[in-house]
């Protein structure tokens, strides 16, 4: 099944040899135990700057520029949304009937603020084009825990990980971890989120999660103790999280890092 996801993603064909190369390296990147970003981020724009209509490179370098922005990596942070929304545009442009460049770029357009359910739709689309697609389930639960639906992000990541319990399509785990948090379930959201930081010690995203989910629990200790090793990863420790649409959502994170980093007492 993996496999012919594979074949699926690197489809559309390009006359430039170097720039499928380059997309094959980049794609390998991105399934690898640890995902080097910035690195696959150079090879993807070298690639689209050989072939401006590259569908799986624009789409794979929208969640790049998503996931640089929400990591704070990057030597200038400010240009993380523009160039995310121009990769994800094009590739929409050129994805016909692709469900990998569909899904991709939903994602990372719905990250940087483009309708929400303008998004989730064109992923519905991609899992009408192929249901056993376990990257669109994964991107279907990303997208529902922005849009303040965490039970049904929970179902969504949760059929990812059964289609594709050994292939790593996305942070399943997070995914889940953060949905329960979003839920207010703290005592479920803490194994699923240390596991993810586990599974991938490098990726910020799971730490600004569990961070909070131990301050909101009143262990404040924990909380600053993963704070600490988010400044090994990071600068970036309280992100912008215009991405969670609940104004409530936002509001659970953003507090609960303020009491771990002690910004709110």
């Amino acid at each position: 099944m993996q496999a012919a996801e594979t074949a699926r993603s690197v489809n559309r064909p390009t006359n430039d040899l170097t720039a499928y190369d380059l997309y094959l390296r980049a794609y390998s990147i991105m399934l690898s135990p640890t995902r080097d970003v910035p690195e696959a981020l150079r090879l993807l724009d070298h690639a689209i700057t050989r072939d401006p209509g590259y569908g799986p490179a624009l789409a794979w370098g929208a969640i790049c520029y998503c996931l640089c922005d929400i990591s704070g990596w990057g030597e200038d942070l400010e240009l993380n949304r523009p160039n995310g929304l121009d990769r994800g545009r094009r590739a929409l442009q050129v994805a016909g009937d692709d469900p990998a460049v569909l899904a991709n770029a939903a994602f990372a357009l719905g990250y940087f603020g483009e309708d929400i359910g303008a998004m989730i739709a064109l992923v519905d689309r991609a899992l009408m084009l192929n249901p056993s697609f376990a990257r669109g389930w994964h991107v279907s639960g990303g997208l529902h825990a922005w849009a303040g639906l965490p039970d049904l992000a929970i179902e969504h990541f949760e059929t990812s990980l059964r289609l594709s319990p050994r292939a790593r399509v996305g942070w399943g785990l997070a995914g889940i971890g953060i949905a329960h948090f979003l839920s207010r379930r703290f005592d479920e959201a803490v194994p699923k989120l240390l596991l993810a930081i586990q599974e991938d010690p490098s990726f910020p995203y799971p730490y600004y999660y569990l961070a909070a989910c131990y301050a909101h629990m009143g262990r404040l200790g924990d909380s600053r103790e993963i704070v600490a090793r988010l400044r090994t990863i990071t600068s970036l420790v309280i992100p912008d999280a215009g991405y969670l649409r609940d104004p409530g959502h936002r509001e659970l994170l953003l507090s609960g890092l303020r009491l771990a980093t002690g910004e709110e007492t």
